[in-house]
């Protein structure tokens, strides 16, 4: 999962060019939250994309005039299920008595 932070003018049509970028690639938007900062607007995207997507939106991001910054961070999942494959797991001869072993 990927979180991208652009910086952007608010000049028209420039958050519709910045979604538009994801949507035509097909890629589901997880989140979007879109704001007012101290001078500029800012976007938050959260997606999951390669490595080959993620450059391609960054150079098309960057390629539209109102854009001023484009960065991008990698989060981590948060389910149940998906720590537990974080923990460390004891090799599966672990649990086994010494006797079945030798046999």
């Amino acid at each position: 999962m990927q979180a991208f932070h652009i910086r952007y003018r608010n000049t028209q049509g420039t958050l519709m060019r910045i979604l538009n970028a994801a949507s035509r690639r097909g890629l589901d938007l997880t989140s979007v939250q879109a704001g007012a900062t101290e001078q500029d607007y800012h976007a938050t995207l959260q997606m999951e994309v390669t490595s080959k997507q993620t450059g391609q939106l960054c150079r098309e991001w960057y390629a539209i005039a109102d854009v001023i910054d484009v960065r991008s961070t990698g989060l981590t999942r948060e389910h149940g299920d998906q720590r537990s494959w974080a923990s460390p797991h004891p090799p599966a001869s672990a649990g086994v008595p010494a006797q079945s072993a030798l046999a």
